[in-house]
């Protein structure tokens, strides 16, 4: 009985304790629920949806970003083409301005930024403060100054403005987008988590020309394009703002060692920046790199640009309705985000190098078969333009991994405390930028030998069948270039490390 009364004593006793001891790690985990809460508002230190705090913030500044540069490159070529009636002379113009101004744009915009002592404070200072001005500078070319004659010149000084300002912005928030690429997300990894992540925010960041094109049908209507373009710009700036303001929580802090060696590395930069510059571009990798997506810029800003002047051209009204060709523009950029979440296990199997190549492959295997078929198959063009749109958009979201590769490469290869990524992404854009404005002039020089833009011409048929033989041949000579190019890329990870995932 003593011995059995003696076992039930100690059991309540350590009962007892038990008890005592999961109060008090209760109130220490109650305890650190609030102080996390209050440092980072505690939804963005957990996971949602499975969905790293990092990667949903990263992912928020993506759809803020993709909103507004989509409708904007999208539509802003019709408007002043079509609604402004802007003089090609004056075009020319505006966009040989561009491409000067980019040089100076992104030599100050990429280049300056990487010499700063604070990094990490000048990155979350660009987007939070420039969040506001890129909303606006969306805004600037869809409110005309006054009611536009045909070849007004102040049209053309419109169009210059809201070109330059917009590029500004842009850079403005995507040097800080793209370094948060390569400095937060430093395993290979998680940089492909990232993208799989990132492409649902950019997916509904597309729909933004879908909701666009039907509001203002296809912007005949010019007000109700306008309270769109404000409605998406709000959203916008919504987006970019919270995702800058929690990834301020996540970003990791250097220590007064890291900050000394930063700044003492920066001072050598400033008076080395010939020899910086010559280190990167001696490197094999980058220059093909810088040539391949040179045109896929171009390709892309090609049918960005003139889809629906395409699809007007050479698809009849009465064949596509007007909402059916606004499903038709959104769902090419849809698809795109859609496509890289199918092939995204591809991606993790094969990596990145042979997904890049085989979108070239098929890019230039669908023009072909759209070029013997020819343009009286009129269900097949829409179904080739939106085809090709997406595969373009698509493996151009996955550039950012041979960068980041090659970001890294640098920084082993000459022993850097920190890597130049702001120096290497504003190479990319001082060389690929000048694709975005030498495109429309191009196109738009050829297409005006052919007196487009004149609804009496007589030539409409000899223009039908020059946009049809243009849509068809670019992208197969732009498909063999990038080939033979992305061929002779090379890297000592080509699989990507896939096997170390």
């Amino acid at each position: 009985m003593r011995g059995a009364r003696f076992s039930t004593d100690l059991t309540q006793k350590l009962l007892k304790r038990g008890q005592k001891s999961f109060v008090m790690e209760k109130i220490q985990l109650q305890k650190s629920f609030v102080l996390g809460w209050k440092k980072s508002s505690s939804a963005w230190k957990m996971t949602f949806f499975h969905i790293k705090p990092a990667a949903w913030a990263y992912s928020m500044i993506t759809l803020g970003t993709g909103m507004l540069n989509s409708v904007f490159s999208f539509y802003y070529m019709k408007l002043f083409l079509y609604l402004y009636k802007i003089s090609e002379v004056a075009f020319y113009q505006a966009q040989i301005i561009l491409m000067i101004w980019n040089v100076l744009n992104d030599l100050t915009g990429y280049f300056c930024i990487n010499f700063k002592a604070d990094c990490s404070l000048g990155r979350r200072l660009s987007i939070l403060y420039g969040t506001l001005l890129y909303a606006v500078a969306f805004l600037l070319p869809w409110f005309p100054w006054r009611q536009y004659q045909e070849g007004d010149w102040l049209s053309g000084l419109h169009l210059m403005a809201s070109l330059c300002a917009f590029d500004s912005t842009l850079t403005y928030v995507q040097q800080a987008h793209c370094r948060l690429f390569v400095e937060t997300f430093t395993r290979h990894e998680s940089r492909l988590q990232l993208i799989k992540t990132n492409q649902v925010a950019s997916l509904v960041g597309s729909a933004s020309i879908l909701f666009c094109g039907l509001i203002s049908n296809n912007m005949e209507i010019l007000p109700n394009f306008q309270a769109a373009a404000i409605f998406i710009a709000f959203l916008a700036a919504a987006s970019l703002y919270t995702g800058m303001y929690h990834m301020r929580y996540l970003e990791p802090k250097r220590s007064p060692e890291e900050n000394f060696l930063l700044e003492t590395e920066q001072d050598v930069a400033w008076t080395s920046v010939f020899l910086l510059t010559r280190q990167i571009l001696s490197q094999k990798n980058f220059y093909l790199f810088l040539i391949m997506n040179f045109f896929q810029v171009f390709h892309f800003t090609f049918f960005n640009n003139f889809m629906m002047i395409f699809a007007d051209t050479l698809i009849p009204r009465d064949v596509l309705s007007s909402s059916m060709r606004s499903i038709m523009y959104g769902v090419g950029f849809i698809c795109s985000q859609c496509l890289v979440l199918l092939i995204w296990p591809w991606l993790k199997k094969f990596g990145y190098y042979k997904v890049i190549l085989i979108s070239f492959y098929l890019e230039g295997a669908a023009s072909i078969v759209m070029l013997l078929l020819g343009q009286e198959y009129y269900y097949c063009l829409a179904l080739y333009l939106t085809i090709i749109m997406a595969i373009v958009q698509a493996s151009s979201c996955l550039f950012n991994l041979p960068l980041a590769d090659m970001i890294e490469a640098d920084l082993l290869k000459f022993n850097r405390h920190s890597p130049v990524s702001s120096v290497v992404f504003g190479f990319n854009a001082l060389f690929t930028k000048p694709a975005q404005s030498l495109a429309p002039v191009v196109i738009l020089s050829r297409l005006d030998q052919y007196d487009y833009g004149n609804p009496n011409s007589g030539a409409l048929l000899e223009l039908q069948d020059f946009m049809f033989r243009l849509i068809c041949l670019v992208p197969w000579g732009i498909a063999i270039i990038q080939i033979l190019v992305w061929s002779a890329f090379h890297v000592s990870n080509k699989k990507d490390q896939m096997e170390i995932l």
